[in-house]
């Protein structure tokens, strides 16, 4: 999908992945005058409008006003005292909400926000402070092609974006792509550490680990595919068999499963709590 570029997008918080986003907005073409920010802290407004050249803002509604796509961009046990507050201003604009916000559902944000208010979830990921990020994107069927694309145009400036089909599949994609590189991080640290076991020093296996994570990034990004690239590097017989042997031994495919359903749960389960707070109060 091609994505236009929206007339105005607002971002209620500055924080890092906000930064990313805008960071990638800008190059994609869309002009740092079209964007604005609305964040609390004076030191965060002062760097985004140096770094970023952004109008910023102290008061999310004049942040918000006129903007055609809203990026909620605040941890989630924030997000209900924001929407409280933004909830006329929202009504009169009526911009497209995409929510970056871990776990809170569609149905509980659009209940924040007021009727008539629709709302895109996205899940983008750390790597996206590189412009390296893949962002999982949901909306409903009522979701029209153009808010599609300028969700799409938020994914993209982190890096890549995929569709998904149901919202609970952002669970998943949570617990993949958005705790994954912590993941990848651990299993660089463990070899760095029995490297050094072994009598490595420890600089040089921490180097030499993070060379091969990032080495085997690109490979898995641009080779031949997951179980090519694996098995190009698995020699009958050789040192990567012998140690894979061990893996597989020890139940590694049973564990990486174990821990994937465990931060689906969690996922649900944050979900779960958090949506009760989005609700507006009632007088």
């Amino acid at each position: 999908m091609q994505a236009s570029l929206p007339s105005r997008i607002a971002f209620i918080g500055g924080g890092n992945m906000a930064r990313a986003l805008i960071a990638g907005l800008k190059r994609q073409a869309l002009q740092p005058g079209d964007i604005s920010v609305g964040e609390p802290d004076l030191n965060a407004r002062l760097a985004l409008q140096r770094e970023l050249g952004v109008h910023v803002s102290a008061d999310n509604d004049e942040a918000l006003r006129g903007a055609e796509l809203v990026v909620l961009a605040v941890k989630p046990q924030h997000v209900a005292p924001v929407l409280q507050r933004l909830r006329d201003t929202l009504q009169a604009y009526r911009p497209l909400v995409l929510s970056i916000a871990a776990g809170l559902r569609i149905a509980d944000l659009r209940t924040a926000c007021g009727p008539g208010i629709q709302v895109v979830r996205a899940m983008p990921n750390r790597p996206a402070l590189l412009g390296a990020g893949i962002t999982g994107l949901y909306a409903t069927a009522d979701v029209n092609a153009q808010q599609r694309a300028h969700a799409e145009l938020i994914g993209r400036a982190s890096g890549c974006s995929v569709w998904l089909r149901t919202e609970n599949e952002l669970d998943v994609v949570t617990a993949l792509s958005g705790s994954g590189p912590a993941y990848f991080f651990l299993l660089a640290e463990q070899l760095a550490r029995a490297a050094e076991g072994s009598g490595l020093e420890r600089d040089t296996a921490l180097l030499l680990a993070r060379a091969t994570l990032h080495g085997a990034g690109m490979l898995a990004n641009e080779g031949a595919g997951l179980v090519e690239e694996r098995a190009a590097v698995t020699s009958k017989g050789g040192t990567t068999e012998a140690a894979i042997r061990i893996l597989d031994e020890g139940g590694f495919s049973s564990l990486i499963a174990a821990a994937l359903r465990a931060g689906v749960a969690r996922s649900a389960e944050l979900a779960n709590s958090l949506g009760a707070a989005t609700q507006p109060e009632r007088q």
